[in-house]
């Protein structure tokens, strides 16, 4: 993998062009993926290591993109530690068991991995598939985030349970914290150990979060969990709802690569960050519902303001919609590829 253009540049090397892979990049925009989304559940697909491996494939396949992601999702360690998970098209996750107390938060399980080897199965075949070509990055949701799901019991546009938890109940809240985060510095190492070339903490919700609370609720079991996990040679990217803001923070974490959303100008943010941390993004992914002259003309001024910086993943600022268009986000990746710095 030393010759990978997303591995130099995820270690700030200098590469000739930026390398692509985008967030959601196997997912509902693609019709392929509905071939197999029809046969199965979203957790059936995630739990069954083959299939698992045919969505991870579709982009490497249909896109040939930089770099492949496991197929699976965020939740998959609340679910592992106790909670009742379910996803229903068009209301998305479900836990079914939220947690409201001291009691429940007793309940959670730690020594989970073994429910969770169907990921490290999924690895194996995986990696068999790509044979070398490109590496695979594996993926776990931040403590922050997951802990929300768990107490609101599914997505939220507010996070009153969530914010008033932490803030009325804060002691059972870094206990609910404390535990996610010694599942997920296991999880991630299982990944590394399982075979993944680079690693992504998904911290989704963190825009949620006041400064203060982000650093108290989110950064700190970050930094715990980055500190934990065996990185030599395997990047690590932290990615949050908010990187715009939290940049400086993240970077204390000691990251290999911060990705950012859309909101902030990319190189003012690698500028103020350390020299040894790369940045992905940042490109709005609303874009690619544009027309084809606007998805160049957009990317190419990205690439012209980054232009010289060692350091650079080209990515969205989140991940793709379901309904952008499969040729809009295929002739992206074209445009990347053909770029020459």
């Amino acid at each position: 993998m030393n010759d990978s253009l997303f591995i130099k540049a995820a270690f700030s090397q200098k590469t000739e062009r930026p390398p692509v892979w985008m967030m959601r990049q196997a997912g509902r925009f693609m019709p392929q993926y509905w071939e197999i989304k029809n046969k199965y559940s979203f957790l059936e697909m995630c739990k069954t290591p083959e299939i698992a491996a045919d969505v991870t494939m579709l982009p490497v396949d249909l896109l040939g993109i930089d770099a492949a992601i496991l197929f699976c999702d965020i939740l998959v360690t609340g679910e592992a530690m106790g909670g009742d998970l379910s996803f229903t098209q068009g209301v998305g996750p479900k836990f079914a068991n939220p947690i409201k107390n001291a009691r429940d938060i007793d309940n959670l399980r730690v020594d989970v991995m073994d429910n969770l080897q169907y990921v490290a199965d999924a690895i194996k075949v995986i990696q068999q598939r790509l044979n070398g070509s490109i590496p695979l990055i594996g993926f776990a949701g931040a403590p922050f985030t997951v802990m929300s799901y768990l107490i609101e019991g599914g997505s939220s546009k507010d996070f009153k349970l969530t914010k008033l938890f932490i803030h009325n109940h804060p002691d059972l809240a870094h206990k609910l914290l404390s535990k996610i985060a010694a599942v997920t510095a296991d999880y991630l190492n299982l990944q590394i150990a399982a075979g993944v070339n680079a690693v992504q903490l998904f911290d989704s919700w963190a825009l949620a979060l006041c400064w203060d609370d982000y650093k108290e609720f989110s950064h700190n079991y970050n930094v715990e969990i980055i500190s934990k996990l065996n990185r030599k040679d395997i990047p690590v990217i932290s990615f949050c709802k908010g990187s715009s803001v939290f940049a400086p923070l993240m970077a204390e974490a000691k990251p290999d690569v911060i990705s950012i959303d859309w909101n902030a100008d990319l190189k003012d943010i690698k500028h103020r960050l350390p020299s040894n941390i790369a940045v992905q993004g940042n490109l709005d992914p609303h874009i690619l519902y544009a027309d084809k002259h606007v998805i160049k003309d957009r990317i190419h001024r990205l690439f012209e303001r980054m232009r010289g910086e060692n350091g650079f993943i080209f990515n969205l600022g989140h991940g793709i919609m379901p309904d952008i268009p499969f040729d809009n986000v295929k002739y992206a990746i074209d445009v990347v590829k053909e770029f020459r710095y």
